[in-house]
């Protein structure tokens, strides 16, 4: 019996995060691939997690002046995921192609697995839909549903 070599995965985008003289010297991984980010720390005791691209919400790239001279920078993500709500990529190389590719590669994914995010006006993109309370655990504002004209728009947002 001939044992199959298992395919190696390919992936689109790899590095290390840098040290504050901008070299990979770091135990901390990161790879994207078309579905998945994976981000793997440690070296004796690592973990490797992962979120998967679609739910992703948000991507801001943060540099500082020091990172803007070593050519490195830190982007920081907002997901749905449950344990990787909010996280950084630190001090990768080439910070901005990095974002652009993550964002173009999130709204690809979630194309392809039809996936839509809506926002609410109350500002909580992540509050679960017909929860009555928000994050910090109040009561939306109440306001005057009354729509006398029957038009569908009530009253009090009409002039």
């Amino acid at each position: 019996m001939a044992k199959e070599k298992k395919a190696k995965k390919s992936f689109l985008w790899k590095d290390r995060k840098r040290t504050f003289l901008g070299l990979p010297w770091s135990f901390t991984r990161y790879r994207l691939d078309e579905d998945r980010l994976y981000i793997e720390t440690g070296f004796f005791n690592s973990t490797e997690d992962e979120v998967r691209l679609y739910r992703i919400t948000d991507v801001t790239l943060k540099r500082s002046f020091r990172q803007k001279l070593l050519g490195i920078g830190t982007i920081h993500c907002d997901s749905s995921d449950v344990t990787m709500q909010n996280f950084d990529i630190k001090n990768v190389k080439h910070p901005k192609d990095v974002k652009d590719m993550l964002s173009k590669l999130v709204d690809e994914c979630r194309q392809r697995n039809r996936v839509y995010t809506s926002e609410r006006i109350d500002g909580h993109p992540h509050a679960l839909e017909g929860d009555p309370h928000t994050h910090d655990g109040h009561e939306p504002p109440e306001f005057d549903q009354t729509d006398a004209d029957h038009n569908g728009i009530p009253d009090v947002f009409e002039k």
